[in-house]
C-alpha cells in the first residue's frame, strides 16, 4: 500500500498561520482520502477501462461502481451520468450539444446575464452560428425572476440554462420553478450546478432538471474531472469525435483515476460540512456588516444564498489592492470569478445586480470550505480591519493581529 504525508498549508506555526485559504469557489484542496483513492489507479490498476483483456475489465468494473455512487448523489440512474474533464466542458457539451441535436424544433435559448463564462461564450458562440439567445435580468439580490421567464419563453424556444448557485455572489436560484416553468412550455431546462453540488440539495428528480453539469475540484476532488447528468431520452450532439466512451457522447479514453477519486470526494461528504460552513458563513457575515463602509453582495437571508460563500465590497479600498495587501500576508481571497479574474473589468454580475458605484471597484469574494476554521476567519478579519483602518500599507503592522 501507499504512505502518504500530506501537508496541510492551512495549520498554524509559531502561533500564524501558513496560508488562510479563503477561495474555495475558485478551487479545493483536494482532500487526503481522494489522494490515497487515486493513487493505485497509476500505479497497479492502469489498465484502459475499454480494453478487452481482464485487467481492462477489472478498470472497468471499478468505474461502473464509481458512476453508481455519483449518479446516486443526485438521484440519477447511472446511464444518464456522462464524465467530462471540466465544468466548463459540461456546460459546454449540453449548451451547444443539445443545441447542433435539436435546432429544428426551434433556435432560441434563454439564459440570465449573471452567467458562468462557459455558459455565456457558449451562447455567444450560438449566437454567431444564427441562434436567438435571451439574456435575463437579475434582482439586487441576483435572482432571475419566473415572470421574466415564462415572459421570454416563445413557440422557438427550445432550452433554458440557469446556474443553481452563482459563482461571484452565492444565490441559489429556485431552479425547481423554472423548470416546472419550462416543461409546461415542452421547453428543456439545463442548470450549471458547478458550485451548488454538495453545498445544497441537488436532487434532479425532485427539482425537474433535464440536464446538468458538475466539477470535481469544487468538491476537494482533483482539477480535471467533472460530469454532467443528461435525462434519458435527451439527445446531444458530442463536441469531440473520436472513440465511443460515454455511450459515445464524449470521445477520449477515461480518467480512472480522476473518476475514482470524484467518487470519493462525494462519499466523504456529510450534512455536517454544509452545517459547519453555514455556522461560518454567518458569523463571517455579521462581522463584515458591522464595519463601517463595508456592503454585503447576494442575499442576505442566508437559506437563499450557498453556504460557502460571502461576498462583500468597501468603499475604503479598490478590491485589487486590497486583495494584493492580504496576499501579502498569506490570506487568499479573490475579486470574483477565477475563470474571469485576470481582467481588470468591472465583475458583471456586481453590475447586473446594480451594486452602488462607489462600491463596485472594492469587491471580495471569500470562499469557504469545509476544512475551513473559525480561526482562519478570525485571522483574516483582523488583518481586513486593519488594512482598512490604514491609509497605505506602510502603516500596517503585522504584529497587531
Amino acid at each position: 500500500m501507499y504512505t502518504l504525508q500530506i501537508k496541510d498549508y492551512s495549520r498554524t506555526m509559531n502561533n500564524k498561520p501558513q496560508i488562510i485559504y479563503l477561495d474555495n469557489n475558485a478551487t479545493t484542496q483536494v482532500a487526503p482520502e481522494v489522494v490515497s483513492e487515486m493513487l493505485p489507479y497509476f500505479l497497479e490498476l492502469y489498465a484502459n477501462p475499454s480494453s478487452l483483456h481482464f485487467f481492462g475489465e477489472k478498470v472497468a468494473e471499478r468505474i461502473r461502481v464509481a458512476r453508481d455512487v455519483i449518479a446516486k448523489s443526485i438521484n440519477a440512474s447511472s446511464d444518464e451520468v456522462f464524465f467530462t474533464a471540466s465544468g466548463s466542458e459540461g456546460d459546454n457539451l449540453c449548451i451547444k450539444g443539445f443545441a447542433e441535436a435539436n435546432q429544428k424544433k426551434g433556435k432560441h435559448i434563454i439564459t440570465s446575464c449573471i452567467e458562468h463564462p462557459a455558459i455565456l461564450n457558449a451562447c455567444a458562440h450560438l449566437e454567431q452560428a444564427g441562434w436567438k439567445v435571451t439574456y435575463l435580468s437579475v434582482d439586487s439580490e441576483g435572482f432571475v425572476s419566473t415572470k421574466d421567464l415564462e415572459n421570454a419563453i416563445t413557440d422557438e424556444t427550445v432550452l433554458v440554462s440557469i446556474m443553481h448557485a452563482n459563482n461571484e455572489i452565492g444565490t441559489i436560484q429556485p431552479v425547481a420553478e423554472f423548470a416546472r416553468i419550462c416543461h409546461e412550455h415542452n421547453v428543456v431546462f439545463h442548470t450549471d450546478a458547478v458550485q451548488s453540488f454538495l453545498k445544497t440539495g441537488v436532487d434532479v428528480e425532485a427539482m425537474g432538471i433535464d440536464m446538468a453539469s458538475f466539477s470535481g475540484h469544487k468538491i476537494h476532488a482533483p482539477k480535471g474531472i467533472g460530469f454532467i447528468y443528461v435525462r434519458k431520452g435527451l439527445q446531444l450532439t458530442r463536441q469531440i469525435d473520436g472513440g465511443g466512451q460515454e455511450s459515445k457522447l464524449r470521445a477520449g479514453t477515461e480518467n480512472t483515476p480522476y473518476i475514482l477519486g470524484l467518487a470519493k470526494a462525494i462519499e466523504l461528504s456529510t450534512h455536517e460540512d454544509i452545517k459547519k460552513m453555514q455556522l461560518l458563513q454567518s458569523y463571517l457575515i455579521e462581522r463584515l456588516r458591522a464595519i463601517d463602509g463595508v456592503r454585503i453582495n447576494g442575499p442576505l437571508n442566508l437559506e437563499k444564498r450557498v453556504c460557502n460563500n460571502i461576498n462583500f465590497s468597501t468603499v475604503k479600498m479598490a478590491g485589487d489592492d486590497l486583495l494584493k495587501k492580504l496576499s501579502t500576508l498569506k490570506i487568499c481571497v479573490s475579486t470574483g470569478s477565477a475563470c474571469s479574474s485576470k481582467s481588470t473589468k468591472v465583475s458583471p454580475v456586481l453590475e447586473a445586480i446594480k451594486c452602488p458605484a462607489e462600491y463596485i471597484h472594492g469587491n471580495i469574494r471569500v470562499s469557504l470550505s469545509k476544512y475551513s476554521t473559525k480561526e482562519e476567519v478570525d485571522f483574516f478579519l483582523d488583518a481586513l480591519h486593519q488594512l482598512l483602518r490604514s491609509s497605505n500599507s506602510s502603516n500596517f503592522n503585522f504584529e497587531k493581529i
